[in-house]
């Protein structure tokens, strides 16, 4: 019997959005979060006394995992059936919830701020909390930065029917939409899916029909994206921050010296993947690629071989299994448990992802499998997540909250695992180009498509300060950010990709784009140190993962990698590893564009 296509999310809560267990469990959240509330106020920081502040402390370390574990089981409802209202109105009822947790923990920080700073210090090396100081001396030092408690309240309670809600327009919009194609009507997930198809002409009508869908709502979109911007942007002026990246920088613990320093390098070595994209043109017998091109098979090699999903499945547990026993053992379990929802049908949302069930100690994966390497690689990559949470599992919950990049970590190096393997294990010549080409892919949307995403939102935040920006204006933004990223490499691109990716309207994170690039290079990093010594890997490893919620990603990197991310030689060499399988692909590929 092979391994289920869909999750398994009743050990949670049975009856899915109709549960009336996961109904008392909200009920349960809203109580505690009315108690930790009602607990802070008792705090009087002149009094000097830690006994209220560790039992608040420890109440808000419950609370929390509670909040994240009905965020997550809403969210895998949301992604498995886009049509389900039920879930929807869920969402609306933890939002407010979620509201009130974030105004009680507002009320905390200023309690922090008020305290003497000799004995917030005094107290921090004292258990219980000496365990979590790094988390608190960031909390005390953010709080220091923003409004006051109430100022801070009002913008939660008028996020949620403005900043959350337009979020929420978009998810709703995107869940409506269908692609014709062939004579089907696709979902959004089920028609990026197809991009892959070897038919160029099939690429190209799905490319007509895909823009076409995203340009109808344009406007909508345009609105949608320009009220997220505006609300984030009055927020950072209220604040006094000038920066747009100063949020994001923050919440990905990382100087800009280093975000600067990583895209210096990938603009220095652009000329390699140009050369890849010239290349493969050449294969398909065309001038230029365009944008509908990007994931088209290779026309030099056999049919692309589909692994199913038991084969996929075995393929990246066996891969794993040459890093670690744990890393296997985890995976196997999260093949047999059914935590993962791949099956390929209408209905679902678009894209991948994982989420976390803190207090039930599992996760859970979401992606629509088809059978592709990118779809193998793709399941690697949430695995990774996956066992990041696993091996912090029984560190103290409020250092469990890593930042996004390092968040990119433990998942971009499953996923090298496996493309890596796929790679050297090749039947044949054919399939070893196959294999390739899909690992450079990774280089080109991670190098390329990732700098578009932040070239282009760099630009938009610039030009929304002076006002609205119009549809017709953020094509125009997004082709000329795609132009600089993909070394003009393209004969056309993808205007409306500031509609169709999710990631421009996601409310947690601004530059939900830099995080991936970081993640992937950091993680090349690893990688190189594994295949190096591989004894004792997985424990090094495990080591640097617990330590990623409790530390500054520039001390993460001198710690375990022994490097300074500050400066450009970390990434260079970084950079150049992506390179060698650029060069190797160009040898492969020699032989067979003398002899076209």
């Amino acid at each position: 019997m092979g391994y289920s296509l869909t999750w398994d999310l009743d050990i949670f809560f049975k009856g899915g959005s109709s549960s009336i267990e996961f109904l008392n469990f909200l009920d349960e959240i809203k109580d505690e979060v009315q108690e930790l509330d009602l607990l802070i106020s008792t705090i009087k920081p002149e009094e000097n006394d830690e006994g209220p502040l560790i039992e608040a402390f420890d109440l808000l370390k419950n609370t929390n995992m509670k909040s994240t574990q009905a965020g997550a089981f809403i969210g895998c409802l949301e992604a498995q059936n886009s049509q389900d209202k039920k879930a929807g109105q869920l969402r609306i009822k933890q939002m407010k919830i979620v509201a009130s947790l974030k105004m009680a923990i507002s009320k905390l920080d200023e309690k922090l701020i008020q305290l003497d700073d000799s004995f917030f210090q005094s107290m921090l090396g004292k258990e219980p909390l000496d365990e979590v100081k790094f988390v608190l001396n960031e909390r005390r030092e953010r709080a220091k930065e923003r409004l006051s408690v109430k100022e801070e309240a009002l913008i939660t309670q008028l996020s949620l029917d403005g900043f959350e809600g337009w979020s929420q327009m978009y998810d709703t919009i995107v869940g409506s939409m269908t692609i014709p194609y062939k004579g089907d009507k696709l979902s959004v997930g089920q028609a990026a899916n197809k991009f892959s198809e070897p038919d160029q002409e099939a690429r190209k009508e799905l490319l007509a029909a895909w823009e076409q869908a995203w340009e109808e709502k344009s406007d909508l979109f345009a609105r949608t994206l320009n009220h997220l911007a505006g609300f984030r942007l009055s927020v950072n002026e209220k604040r006094g921050w000038d920066d747009i990246l100063k949020e994001p920088l923050e919440i990905g613990r990382m100087k800009k010296e280093t975000l600067e320093s990583m895209w210096d390098v990938i603009a220095d070595h652009k000329e390699p993947l140009v050369r890849f994209l010239q290349r493969k043109a050449e294969l398909l017998d065309m001038d230029k690629l365009s944008w509908a091109d990007l994931d088209a098979p290779l026309a030099v090699t056999a049919e692309s071989k589909v692994m199913d999903y038991q084969e996929g499945a075995d393929f990246i547990v066996q891969q794993f299994s040459k890093f670690g026993t744990e890393l296997a053992s985890f995976t196997q379990k999260a093949f047999d448990d059914s935590w993962i929802e791949a099956e390929d049908r209408p209905g679902k949302r678009p894209g991948g992802f994982c989420t976390g069930f803190p207090l039930s100690k599992q996760s859970r994966i979401f992606m629509t499998y088809s059978g592709t390497p990118s779809n193998v690689s793709t399941l690697a990559h949430e695995l990774g997540h996956a066992f990041h949470s696993y091996a912090m599992r029984d560190i103290h919950p409020l250092n469990r909250s890593y930042a996004m990049n390092v968040a990119e970590t433990a998942s971009t190096f499953a996923e090298m695992v496996v493309s890596d393997a796929a790679v050297k294990e090749a039947g044949s010549e054919e399939e070893k180009l196959v294999q390739l080409e899909d690992k450079i892919q990774r280089s080109v949307a991670l190098l390329m498509n990732i700098h578009a995403r932040f070239l282009f939102e760099t630009k938009f935040y610039e030009e929304r300060k002076q006002g609205y920006v119009s549809a017709e204006r953020l094509n125009e933004l997004m082709l000329d950010a795609q132009k600089d990223a993909y070394g003009d490499a393209l004969s056309d691109y993808h205007p409306t990709f500031w509609a169709s990716k999710l990631h421009f309207y996601i409310t947690g994170v601004p530059f939900y784009n830099f995080p991936y690039t970081f993640g992937y290079l950091f993680s090349l990093g690893i990688y190189a140190n594994a295949l190096k010594e591989p004894a004792g890997f997985e424990e090094k490893y495990i080591a640097l993962l617990k330590d990623t919620g409790s530390m500054k990603v520039e001390d993460l990197a001198k710690k375990h990698l022994g490097v300074d991310l500050t400066t450009r030689d970390f990434w260079e060499e970084a950079v150049l590893a992506c390179m060698d399988d650029v060069e190797e692909f160009m040898n492969l590929t020699d032989p067979l564009v003398k002899k076209a």
